[in-house]
């Protein structure tokens, strides 16, 4: 509509609205010159009949408020036919005890629509939030008085942050999972749909589209060892809660911080993306020194970091020419002179089109200042890797020769010129005097224990909640390293006492070794020529008749081809003495385990052992006591003999870490042996069915890969809960005593 706002319009449409609130009054001629160039007849007066709708539907003056400002711009986006699914759903909810979440419907929908900007999308989205309160809201159990969702003005708030990180179907999921798990607890659901607990973060970053660092972790750490050398733990950041500052990349003494999340971007891949981030940060660690700062002021020291980063770039790409691709692809297009200098600072502007150029030979650019700096840069680099101070240098000339009287304007032009996949450079300064920030990046007091720096970066694991049905995704942290050692000769020890035992064993391990290799004729292709049947085809040949070609054979053994991992609970009750023995449980452990790795040994099966406890879901620690592909040496006997029982059992999240290395064994069968004393148990765990509940469905999941489960249990009431888990693949011996005997032989038995 192009003809103007008249008085008697606006008066006719004032009494259309029929409004009696006064600060719809205030805001009414302002709306209505908004909607009368925004939509059409129709769509005014269905936009007029709405409002008049809300604002007697006795819900207060902010819902009908917020829907004359907001609509005309959301009908821009959708359509105007879109007003009867939001007015349906505005309906519904004013039926219900959840009118107050009205006002957020309708204060956020402008946004939401940016973000789903087709009908059916929108639809959808209502669809989601209608499925929420309905399932949230109630009524008291035994009181025909009904409550409102917990959740659900809370899901409005934050729906636009929501949109920005997850796809609808994202959306559904992670809005079915806090009804499915928080739909009985008022508290906990408002911390999951307010995006305050951890659950509800975890979930978020499971559905979110990209590729995310938690799922290749263990990928990104052994390129940063392969390629550079380097070893630091690789600590994700949110990317999706920091929405007025998003951080950059930096390492400091507690490791190497990356974004939790990277999508693919310029023809990159988020993968490649986090290898960049790396290969710089690594680049910086090895050839870049720290200087002082003090004397240099935020300009100087803006000029320098742009060219250290450009030098360091330089110097991974003379070593990897491949990163040229990525580093050039990632970094920022921006066109020379589109900063303003009369109303901007052009500073930050003209490093990062320098910053480009220096990717090029100097000899592609017209602008002779650009050319010459490009020159003095490769210049630089010729004679060698240079310098952090000589780049310095460079950098404090370049400053003093083109700098600007504009460059001290209080306005930064910013557009183009952050090079995310470079970090911070907080590690190049050095302070003489340390403010409050520079001894926090500086204390070495926060440095980790050696203990941690060995430990590998984390693996999350999910874990089974049966009371909702569903897994709860990144749950359970669980961090692994090699276990400390001790006296290897405690172990021979150990052995010498069961020498008798040894020697029978000895008998049966006999029986059971690989018998020699087995020939096989009449083959194509093989080791060798079989002598009897190449001359009968020889024969046949000159009789005139066909020969048979398969006139070769190879050999293969006939006898075992199984791998096992051997899983240790090393929790606390483990120090406790054993029934009718002097001993512990863990020392008689030690001496049992001991015994069936020498037996394993001498029948050459592929064997690892392995070693677990747990302190909450945050701390699973797995301790490598011998590897598929060590011998039973000095080595591992030094492991085993320094193991320790402490903290509690989760069993779920060990038993999944195990499976990765024992499914990757090329072998017929695998068998994973579980040596425990007690159930499933941790201190933050309350309900002590969730974690065997959980632990029978890693056994499940086991199953399916092909790995064989059997846990041989030390408690002699572990029929009531072990069977749960396993079903009828495990054993348990009263007799604790008896285990360096029985653990051999059944395994012998499992194994036959």
């Amino acid at each position: 509509m192009t003809d103007a706002v008249t008085p008697e319009r606006l008066h006719a449409w004032r009494t259309q609205l029929d409004c009696g609130f006064a600060q719809v009054a205030d805001v009414l001629a302002d709306c209505m010159a908004q909607a009368h160039t925004q939509l059409s007849a129709e769509g005014l007066e269905d936009y007029l009949a709405q409002a008049r709708f809300l604002g007697k539907m006795g819900r207060g003056v902010e819902p009908v408020l917020i829907f004359l400002q907001e609509w005309p711009r959301v009908a821009q986006l959708v359509g105007e036919d879109a007003l009867s699914a939001v007015m349906a759903a505005v309906k519904l909810i004013n039926k219900s005890p959840n009118a107050k979440a009205i006002a957020a419907l309708l204060q956020t929908l402008s946004a939401v629509a940016r973000r789903l900007p087709t009908q059916a999308q929108l639809q959808h989205y209502l669809d989601i939030s209608l499925m929420l309160m309905e399932r949230t809201s109630g009524s008291i159990h035994g009181i025909h008085k009904t409550y409102p969702s917990p959740s659900l003005a809370l899901f409005y708030e934050k729906s636009a942050q929501l949109l920005e990180l997850l796809s609808l179907q994202g959306l559904s999921n992670w809005t079915d999972y806090g009804i499915r798990n928080y739909s009985h607890h008022p508290e906990q659901q408002r911390e999951y749909f307010g995006l305050v607990s951890a659950d509800s973060r975890a979930v978020l970053q499971r559905e979110r589209h990209g590729t995310l660092l938690m799922d290749n972790t263990r990928a990104l750490d052994l390129y940063l060892k392969a390629l550079w050398q380097d070893d630091d733990l690789l600590v994700p950041y949110s990317t999706g809660f920091d929405v007025q500052r998003q951080p950059m990349p930096y390492f400091d003494a507690m490791g190497i911080r990356l974004p939790d999340v990277y999508d693919a971007r310029a023809g990159i891949g988020g993968l490649d993306r986090y290898r960049a981030a790396l290969a710089h940060m690594a680049s910086h660690r090895r050839w870049s020194t720290a200087i002082f700062a003090d004397n240099f002021s935020p300009a100087q020291r803006l000029a320098i970091e742009c060219f250290e980063d450009a030098r360091v770039d330089a110097l991974a790409m003379r070593q990897f020419p491949g990163l040229r691709r990525i580093f050039k692809a990632l970094h920022p297009k921006p066109v020379a002179g589109s900063c303003n200098a009369t109303t901007h600072s052009c500073l930050r502007h003209r490093l990062s089109v320098l910053s480009l150029a220096l990717f090029d030979p100097p000899m592609r650019f017209q602008d002779v200042q650009i050319s010459d700096w490009v020159q003095r840069f490769h210049t630089l680099l010729s004679g060698g890797q240079s310098s952090t101070s000589e780049v310095a240098g460079l950098a404090l000339s370049y400053l003093g020769k083109t700098r600007l009287q504009s460059d001290q304007l209080p306005d930064t032009w910013f557009a183009d010129t952050v090079v995310d996949y470079r970090d911070d450079n907080r590690h190049l300064w050095r302070f003489h005097e340390l403010s409050d920030d520079e001894e926090t990046f500086e204390d070495h007091q926060q440095a980790p224990s050696t203990q941690e720096l060995q430990s590998l970066p984390p693996r999350h694991y999910p874990e089974w909640d049966y009371t909702s049905e569903t897994f709860r995704p990144d749950w359970v942290s669980l961090y692994e390293r090699l276990h400390p050692s001790g006296n290897a000769a405690d172990i021979d020890t150990l052995l010498a006492k069961h020498n008798a035992l040894a020697k029978r064993l000895k008998r049966l391990l006999d029986m059971l070794k690989p018998q020699d290799k087995v020939r096989v004729r009449y083959q194509e292709e093989g080791s060798e020529l079989d002598l009897d049947i190449a001359i009968r085809s020889l024969i046949d040949l000159r009789a005139g008749s066909q020969p048979d070609t398969r006139i070769n054979m190879s050999h293969t053994t006939d006898g075992r081809s199984i791998a096992v991992t051997l899983l240790l609970d090393l929790s606390q009750s483990l120090n406790e003495k054993a029934r009718g023995s002097e001993q512990t449980v863990l020392q008689l452990s030690q001496e049992a385990v001991s015994l069936l790795a020498w037996a394993v040994q001498q029948l050459g099966d592929p064997f690892a052992i392995a070693g677990f406890h747990s302190n909450t879901r945050h701390d699973v620690r797995y301790f490598h006591l011998k590897g598929f592909g060590e011998q039973w040496d000095d080595v591992v006997k030094a492991r085993l003999a320094a193991i320790e029982a402490g903290y509690s059992t989760r069993m779920g999240a060990a038993m999944r870490h195990a499976a990765h290395t024992l499914a990757a064994q090329p072998a017929d069968k695998k068998l994973l042996l579980v040596l425990t004393d007690g159930q499933p148990s941790d201190i933050d765990v309350h309900d002590e069915r969730l974690l065997i509940e959980d632990a029978k469905v890693a056994v499940r999941e086991l199953t399916q890969q092909g790995i064989f489960t059997f846990c041989i249990n030390l408690d002699a009431s572990a029929d009531s809960y072990v069977s749960d888990i396993f079903g009828h693949q495990y054993t348990v011996i009263d007799n604790i005593a008896r285990l360096p005997e029985q653990l051999p032989k059944l395994f012998m038995a499992l194994t036959h």
